[in-house]
């Protein structure tokens, strides 16, 4: 398993291509968008990947910047028309306290 921190300073643009890089790869199945934590699985649901990012959920462009990302990703996973798929649950009320 390799862990990828994310401070609040990332960019979207990068930051999709990072993921969409993995996620295009032929044993990569699910991606769980998870508040800060998005984890990437394999078809044996092995963690093979884990995106910490380190940020601010209170502050409102940094929502903005992990919403643009997440779509970017989720377009990227429906666009690969194979078994890939996702769960989102970035906006969590756990994250926002």
């Amino acid at each position: 398993m390799r862990e990828i921190l994310i401070d609040s300073d990332f960019s979207v643009d990068d930051t999709t291509l990072k993921i969409n890089n993995i996620m295009s790869k032929w044993s990569i199945h699910f991606l769980d968008i998870n508040g800060p934590n998005w984890i990437i699985f394999d078809y044996d649901m092995n963690i093979k990947y884990v995106f910490l990012f380190q940020v601010d959920f209170d502050d409102i462009e940094t929502r903005i910047k992990l919403e643009d990302l997440k779509l970017n990703v989720i377009h990227h996973i429906e666009s690969l028309k194979d078994e890939t798929t996702y769960r989102d649950n970035l906006i969590n009320s756990v994250f926002l306290d």
